[in-house]
């Protein structure tokens, strides 16, 4: 019978076992949960795994390892070389991101196999891309849209965008989160960190600016009430470089490098007081899901994706300001309300049974009910093009109407 499997190269990623970002991790999860009815490939980048490292299979996946880097400028180089063995010996791509997909045209030109794609957010949106960089990934968006089989996005509002731009129904397929645990602390623990014998806040994070660590760092500044432990990879850009010079001073304040080893991070966030987000682009974000498993109070910034995926239900800021007023008020705050209802909320939607359904059924051909997203066409129209606003505006988000100031509004038509 295992000759009849769907054969499906996974493109797009730095490799499994995980030990990078949001991609990795849903793979990492995913494989288990379709091994038995697909047989994958996931392509690996060799400069991250070395030779010692390097498995021939993980999780019943084949691993094909491609010398190049994954990320950066090589990404386009190392997407478009796994597509084109994916083409040779696969039955569906399932691509994750859009660098590589300017190849797609002339895939398509010269196969018919099958071609799925996850746009992941809108990468060309991201202030750490230049002109240059946001011109070709949102032409990659593009060509993408109007080649691949099937569109994957990870949030409703992205859902909402892409059937607006592209008139495309696209599939709406978020992430799992239950992999995430709680860990005792024990006496060792507290010799490593010895911030967990009391409150802390806590945050992890890429350390890039559309992650807003300025503003949360900001708000924590006068704030020594309450440590804050945020997680990255702060040596990786001058902004992260910066800031962890600048707050070095501050001994309730504690930067750490990034931690791929999940018991030892789940033992950070999984005793924190309360969890602070302030991721503003893309969809949805894994980290803020992997905090609603955890049954942490959030306070998160007030972005619409934000909205959709606490389903309104967790503590909004939208600057330094605001977060430093809910700071101050934290303890007349319903925070163990609100880490139940998100929990609760978590537990039924973002769990890799759930998830792996979804990629299943996309993968096997299967067509989803599609929701009816009650959404308005001016809140997706944000996401075309940005000039600062102060204005608010009422969207309908299910399941209630709020009202969120969206700080930007639209400069160029959505159909464009």
């Amino acid at each position: 019978m295992e000759n009849n499997k769907i054969k499906v190269g996974v493109i797009g990623t730095v490799g499994v076992p995980a030990c990078y970002g949001g991609f990795e991790t849903l793979v990492h999860y995913l494989l288990p949960n379709i091994k038995s009815n697909f047989e994958a490939t996931v392509y690996c980048s060799a400069k991250t795994y070395p030779k010692d490292k390097q498995l021939k299979a993980w999780k019943g996946a084949k691993l094909h390892y491609i010398p190049l880097e994954a990320n950066g400028i090589q990404s386009i180089a190392y997407d478009i070389w796994s597509i084109i063995h994916a083409i040779i010996f696969m039955d569906v791509l399932l691509i994750l991101g859009v660098s590589g997909c300017l190849f797609l045209p002339i895939v398509k030109l010269f196969s018919k196999k099958k071609v799925i794609v996850n746009i992941d957010g809108l990468e060309w949106r991201r202030p750490k891309w230049n002109k240059f960089a946001r011109r070709f990934l949102l032409l990659s968006e593009k060509i993408a849209c109007k080649y691949a089989d099937e569109i994957i996005t990870d949030n409703r509002i992205l859902k909402e965008y892409v059937k607006i731009r592209y008139n495309i129904e696209g599939n709406l397929i978020e992430y799992g989160a239950d992999h995430v645990h709680h860990v005792e602390v024990v006496a060792s623990d507290l010799e490593q960190y010895s911030f967990l014998n009391k409150d802390y806040a806590f945050k992890v994070a890429r350390i890039e600016p559309e992650n807003n660590l300025h503003t949360i760092l900001e708000a924590f500044e006068e704030f020594a009430e309450l440590p804050i432990v945020i997680v990255g990879n702060w040596n990786n850009s001058e902004y992260g470089k910066k800031l962890r010079t600048y707050y070095s001073e501050y001994a309730h304040i504690h930067l750490l490098d990034p931690i791929y080893d999940t018991t030892a991070l789940n033992l950070l966030r999984s005793n924190a007081k309360v969890y602070i987000h302030g991721h503003s682009a893309g969809g949805t974000n894994p980290s803020l899901v992997e905090a609603m498993h955890l049954g942490l109070p959030i306070l998160s910034l007030d972005v619409i994706y934000n909205r959709v995926t606490t389903n309104n239900q967790c503590l909004y800021f939208e600057k330094a300001e605001d977060l430093k007023e809910l700071l101050n008020e934290l303890d007349d705050l319903p925070l163990q309300k609100v880490a139940y209802s998100m929990q609760n909320y978590a537990k039924g939607k973002y769990t890799w049974k759930v998830i792996s359904k979804k990629y299943s059924d996309v993968l096997s051909g299967v067509k989803p009910d599609y929701e009816n997203l009650p959404i308005k066409k001016k809140v997706c129209s944000h996401v075309a093009g940005f000039e600062k606003t102060g204005s608010n505006t009422t969207v309908d988000v299910y399941p209630k109407s709020v009202t969120v100031n969206m700080k930007y509004k639209p400069s160029q038509s959505i159909g464009a």
